[in-house]
């Protein structure tokens, strides 16, 4: 009996075996070969702008921007201005307009020099999809972009600002959808060509040597919010250099200017 018992195992065991052979060997599955899905990265664009060149050698034409994020208005920058009467496109926010009186009204005293121009209510990203850019919240929704514009505008008209033509974003980066919703609301999207400043982060020298190698048409994004940073110091003697260099400076408002990423179109 056993031997019959025997014999029936092992010819089931070797017709098993045969009928394994035949059949196609179903894949091993593991956690790296699972798929999985991913929420679609967001497209962000950092826009380039340029101002038509002056053409005439050793005597570049450049447009100074200045961001006004939040904080305190950086005396080492804005006396040099006035005391140089070196003309600048300035950008505020409502929270940095709250705080800084006393440099809004040298602003306003000084309509030949500066043109107020729009960056935001609370300085937020004008990025209508949720995201974070360099660890900030974006606006995240076309309605929060428009509020976040439309704030920014509201709170230079009730500090006696001419209404703005002019909006940049905070961290100056869009995704493409908010870039034609800010442009549907009348406004120009300003971008740069040279980044001044590394976001007030860089030091004093290297900071001066960014903003003095400006190029004839170059528009030179810096920072006017952060007195304690040490690039403030280089900004301001990058101003100096450049007037020494017989460079003219205009405010976006009087040049034609050429943006990419439909910005200015």
């Amino acid at each position: 009996m056993n031997r019959i018992l025997f014999a029936s195992a092992f010819l089931l065991a070797a017709i098993s075996a045969a009928s394994a052979e035949e059949l196609p060997s179903a894949p091993l599955i593991s956690a790296a070969t699972v798929p999985v899905s991913k929420a679609p990265a967001v497209k962000l664009v950092e826009p380039h702008l340029h101002i038509a060149r002056s053409n005439l050698a050793g005597h570049a034409r450049i447009a100074l921007t200045f961001d006004a994020c939040m904080g305190q208005a950086d005396e080492r920058i804005l006396s040099t201005l006035v005391r140089e009467r070196i003309p600048a496109t300035i950008f505020v926010t409502a929270r940095w307009l709250k705080r800084n009186p006393a440099a809004l009204a040298v602003f306003l005293e000084n309509p030949d020099l500066f043109e107020l121009e729009n960056h935001g209510q609370n300085h937020i990203p004008a990025v209508d999809t949720p995201t974070l850019i360099y660890g900030i919240a974006s606006a995240g929704s076309a309605q929060a972009v428009k509020q976040e514009v439309e704030g920014g505008a509201a709170a230079m008209a009730a500090a006696g600002i001419p209404a703005p033509h002019w909006f940049r974003g905070s961290t100056a980066k869009y995704d493409l959808s908010a870039i034609g919703e800010i442009r549907a609301m009348g406004y120009r999207i300003a971008g740069y060509s040279v980044n001044g400043d590394g976001g007030s982060l860089l030091g004093a020298a290297i900071t001066e040597k960014r903003i003095a190698s400006a190029k004839d048409g170059d528009v030179v994004i810096s920072h006017i919010n952060q007195p304690t940073h040490a690039a403030g110091e280089g900004v301001a003697k990058a101003l100096v250099d450049l007037k020494a260099k017989g460079t003219e400076f205009v405010r976006l408002e009087d040049v034609e200017d050429m943006g990419d990423d439909k910005t200015t179109e």
